[in-house]
This record gives C-alpha cells, structure tokens and sequence, in this order.
C-alpha cells in the first residue's frame, strides 16, 4: 500500500484545496492530511485565525472521498508525524520548493502540486473583509 502525506491549516477549504488534495489522493492508496491545530494555527497566521475550528477542519476534510485520515498536530510543522509515519510520497502545494519541505528525509518521495491559481484562504478573508467595511 503506497502512503501519501500533506499537510497544512486547511481553514476556510475551499475548491483549490479539494483538487490539490484530490491530486494528492492520485499518487498512492491512502491520504493522510495533518492539520495544524487552533494554537498553531495562531502561532503561524497570526491573531484572528483560524476562522474554523480544527476539529471542524478534520471533519470536513474527512467528509471528502479523496483524503482516508485526518489528524491534528499542535506543534509548528508536522515532523513528527512524518518522521513516524515515513509516507511513500510527501505532498506540498506550489509555493514550496522540494529542498524546503520538512520531513523530507523520512518520505521515499516528495511531490510539489502547483496551486490553482485564484483560490486562497487569506484572499477569501480579505474579500469577506472588504464586504463587511462596505456594510
């Protein structure tokens, strides 16, 4: 069985999340995501994020066909997992370069997905946030 890994916030999933992982799902059996948890999430985005809870993110993600497990991880990056785990295939998103992804040294693999360009969470924040001065 061929173990594939990502990871990230996943908060506010939206479409361009759905294909990378769908992407991600293609090169392998199982889908494991790893989401940063609320304080981490804090701790890397800054004051006001997340917008959703993880463990609303968790059930979300694993409401998709494409994703078989996901977990929650409280420090910074999840190179502890990753180095548990040693995943067939790590998977990150386009802004990534494969020298520069942690845990690279414990995945027979590293895959970088190019982002669909148009979809970020912080540019859908930004937007509900230039609605709400508009109001």
């Amino acid at each position: 069985m061929k173990v594939i890994f990502t990871n990230g916030c996943f908060d506010l999933l939206h479409y361009g999340h759905i294909k990378f992982l769908q992407k991600a799902r293609m090169l392998g059996d199982v889908l494991i995501v790893a989401i940063n948890s609320d304080a981490s999430v804090k701790r890397l985005k800054g004051p006001g994020r997340p917008i959703m809870k993880a463990k609303d993110r968790v059930k979300m993600l694993e409401g998709l066909s494409c994703v078989d497990c996901a977990v929650i991880f409280d420090e910074d990056t999840p190179i502890n997992i990753i180095e548990w785990l040693k995943p067939d295939v790590l998977v990150k998103g386009g802004d990534w370069k494969k020298k520069d992804v942690v845990g690279r040294k414990y995945a027979k693999e590293v895959v970088i997905i190019p982002y669909l360009k148009g979809y970020s969470t912080t540019e859908i924040i930004k937007k509900c946030n230039l609605i709400k001065q508009k109001s």
